[in-house]
């Protein structure tokens, strides 16, 4: 039977809540009510200073069977330009790395190799330009490098891409080697109407189900909410 495995990506706006009120175990509920294997997180880290996780790692250990990937970028910071990989207990993180990619805004990627059940993924995690420019260069370059972990393994791009528009030229990038899912609208949380938050997977990876979590805790924890999708691995 091919293994199944539930990603999800969700930017959680620094723990900054619809109600202004940061947060953090806030988020950590929303996370245990989407029950993902795999997460991606946006804005995981304070935007000045030294770039403080939002999550402090004692409320993640404590509360959460969840480990951060350790991207070992800042000491006090979980993710790198906020991006951000959470993996459940079991999980084992095989290798890590973080991207440069071409940007106006300060942008990375985070990308992880994942053993899951005797079986490894590759995860790509993203936050792109507001420049529909740059999102095409972003998206290029990611493209590039996503394209050489699936010849190895079956691989999953997640994030918020910061796309309104569905033909548009970051998508036309993704979409010449990855298939791009919709899970619905995710921004604003308080009325979703942008379908800016994607989930993207290569040919070793079969979609079963896809959505966006939608709770009353989910429409108050930050401007967007979590998008999901379910896969067999091929």
């Amino acid at each position: 039977m091919a293994q199944r495995i539930r990603v999800a990506s969700y930017n959680i706006h620094k723990g900054i809540g619809t109600d202004r009120q940061r947060d953090p175990a806030r988020i950590l509920k929303v996370l245990q009510e989407v029950d993902a294997d795999i997460v991606c997180l946006q804005e995981a880290d304070l935007r000045f200073g030294k770039r403080t996780s939002v999550l402090p790692p004692f409320l993640i250990a404590s509360h959460t069977d969840y480990a951060p990937v350790p991207l070992d970028v800042q000491h006090d910071s979980m993710g790198w330009h906020g991006n951000a990989i959470l993996v459940k207990n079991g999980i084992t993180v095989e290798h890590h790395d973080i991207i440069h990619i071409p940007c106006l805004e300060p942008r990375g990627v985070v990308t992880a190799t994942l053993g899951i059940g005797g079986t490894q993924v590759s995860v790509f995690g993203m936050h792109l330009d507001l420049s529909g420019l740059w999102r095409v260069r972003q998206a290029r370059a990611i493209a590039a490098l996503a394209t050489a972990a699936r010849a190895e393994r079956p691989t999953v791009l997640m994030g918020d891409i910061n796309e309104w528009r569905a033909n548009a030229g970051c998508f036309r990038e993704f979409g010449k080697h990855f298939a791009i899912l919709d899970p619905g609208p995710s921004f604003h949380s308080k009325r979703p109407v942008g379908r800016l938050d994607r989930i993207m997977h290569c040919d070793r990876m079969e979609a079963k189900d896809c959505g966006v979590h939608r709770s009353a805790l989910a429409t108050t924890a930050s401007d967007h909410l979590p998008v999901w999708a379910e896969f067999a691995l091929l």
